[in-house]
């Protein structure tokens, strides 16, 4: 059975002591690509650190996270410019989005930057990894323009609602990342998966955050993509072999990586 974990940070410094480990339970667990967003210009050099560490096994974007958009966002995408002028060098453009949940200061830059990440998604033939919370509305808004474009990406870590789920697959060729927040007790994601498609979902773990049950309360890696599946498996009352090929080959279609 392959898995895939389409969203992952294990070059954070909580797997600094033992990410030889944490490889080996995601392999152990099926676990064949992982793939990683970056944050902003101090996370580029540990993502690729540990990227050519596991090469063929992990995967790196690049792109300015909406949490690190401040009055000086402008010099970051200078570098996000520069990465990504060296060929094949990434998968995918990301973390990108908007996030007001934290603080609203700075939703103009987000706005703004995640604009002009979305026009070098499409100079670059790449796809987009899409950080959206408290900002559903504002992110579609941005989006809009794009709908008869061949713009292409993932709305990570999805906890929307049914209506804002039908909005994203207008989009036909956007996917959406489902994590464990879909094992959470209080979780409202298993009723709205009922509405989207086995072939519009891919699944990540979000590590280190969002630990899936039974594992709450530790840090996250990428081998616990295994319990989210086991949850979104009985959410579509499917085996777990066959969500795990579907998920898996929707992500590496999304990242242009489908043989």
């Amino acid at each position: 059975m392959r898995l895939i974990d389409s969203h992952s940070h294990l070059f954070l410094e909580e797997f600094a002591e033992d990410l030889p480990q944490v490889m080996e339970r995601a392999r152990e667990a099926g676990v064949t690509h992982i793939f990683m967003p970056n944050i902003d210009s101090t996370t580029i050099e540990p993502m690729l650190r540990v990227c050519s560490a596991y090469k063929g096994y992990c995967f790196p974007m690049i792109g300015l996270h909406p949490t690190s958009v401040d009055a000086g966002y402008e010099k970051e995408l200078e570098i996000v410019a520069e990465e990504l002028s060296s060929p094949d060098k990434y998968v995918a453009i990301g973390e990108i989005g908007m996030d007001l949940y934290w603080d609203k200061t700075f939703r103009k830059e987000q706005e703004l930057a995640l604009d002009k990440q979305f026009r070098w998604a499409l100079e670059y033939d790449l796809p987009v990894v899409i950080h959206c919370r408290e900002a559903f509305d504002c992110i579609y808004k941005v989006l809009e323009p794009y709908r008869n474009t061949p713009l292409r990406g993932i709305f990570h870590s999805f906890t929307g609602t049914r209506e804002e789920a039908a909005r994203i697959m207008e989009f036909s060729d956007f996917l959406i990342g489902i994590n464990g927040v879909v094992t959470f007790k209080k979780s409202a994601l298993p009723e709205v998966l009922k509405n989207i498609p086995l072939e519009r979902i891919v699944l990540e773990t979000d590590s280190p955050y969002l630990t899936p049950v039974p594992n709450r309360g530790k840090r996250n890696e990428s081998a616990y993509v295994k319990d989210t599946l086991i949850k979104v498996s009985e959410v579509y009352g499917e085996l777990p072999e066959k969500v795990a090929q579907v998920t898996s080959e929707n992500a590496l279609k999304v990242f242009g990586m489908l043989k």
